[in-house]
């Protein structure tokens, strides 16, 4: 695992103020509309966010929220599209079933900076180096191309291939990045929205199996990044949602905003 971040501590120097409160979004698929909702939740409750860090779609989420997009501005990214083709295309499964370029296209035209060190709050998007077989986290260095990298589960989407390396989903070794930020500030709230279906049925197709075995390894390498954290949002009323179920966005945020209110008011009450 690297834990000095390229580029993260030179970003927060610039910063008058060391940052107190940071936000790790972990990664679910559609799950992570959930993260909407918590933004919500952070901003009803007057909490400035100084540094964040993502995972798969926390890592979606957490640069487009660094970018200065407000919650109903990222929905609207979103209330367009209601279907996994409208981000992705068949490929020719040698490396992966699906292309994940049309996505980065879309995500290029919502942002409205290219680098990661552009954006308003300093942000770590974190992914899986596959060829060191460790945790990695940028900090600096083109936005989409990483957060692709950060969401390419294996065999579904191909490897993302930065400077020479080739890159996987953050979630194979570490879906709640926790680790990237968590001696960068004095409070660590980590967004957990991807818990585990109870009422899985076996499918035969290479799609699913492939995505309930990413669901367990993910959900099993959580915990010493839970752990990490000062306070826990967990959502469990997306537990059903599938991993590309996009048209769960409205629902999905207001899971994420109620789960998160609830903790903020721990959290305020426990710090009075």
């Amino acid at each position: 695992m690297q834990l000095n971040i390229d580029g993260l501590l030179e970003r927060i120097g610039l910063a008058k103020h060391p940052p107190r409160v940071g936000v790790a979004f972990s990664g679910g698929g559609a799950k992570g509309f959930t993260h909407i909702g918590a933004m919500m939740a952070f901003q009803s409750f007057g909490i400035k966010i100084d540094i964040v860090s993502g995972v798969s779609a926390g890592s979606i989420a957490s640069t487009l929220f660094a970018a200065g997009l407000t919650p109903k501005e990222i929905i609207g990214c979103f209330q367009e599209y209601d279907k996994f083709g409208d981000f992705t295309e068949l490929t020719i499964p040698k490396k992966s079933l699906f292309k994940i370029e049309k996505f980065g296209k879309l995500l290029d035209s919502w942002l409205p900076v290219k680098n990661l060190e552009e954006l308003d709050i300093p942000c770590v998007v974190c992914a899986t180096d596959l060829d060191a077989g460790k945790s990695v986290g940028w900090s600096r260095g083109e936005i989409v191309p990483r957060v692709l990298a950060s969401c390419s589960i294996p065999i579904i989407f191909p490897p993302v291939r930065i400077n020479g390396v080739h890159y996987v989903d953050g979630g194979v070794l570490r879906n709640l990045p926790a680790w990237a930020i968590r001696k960068h500030c004095s409070v660590l709230y980590g967004l957990n929205c991807a818990p585990l279906s109870r009422n899985y049925k076996y499918k035969a197709s290479l799609i699913d199996i492939t995505l309930r075995t990413y669901s367990l390894m993910s959900k099993a390498n959580t915990l010493q990044d839970l752990n990490m954290c000062d306070y826990v949002v967990r959502t469990t009323g997306n537990a059903e949602f599938g991993t590309f179920e996009l048209h769960a966005l409205e629902k999905a945020v207001k899971i994420g905003y109620d789960a998160t209110c609830k903790v903020l008011e721990k959290a305020l009450n426990t710090s009075k």
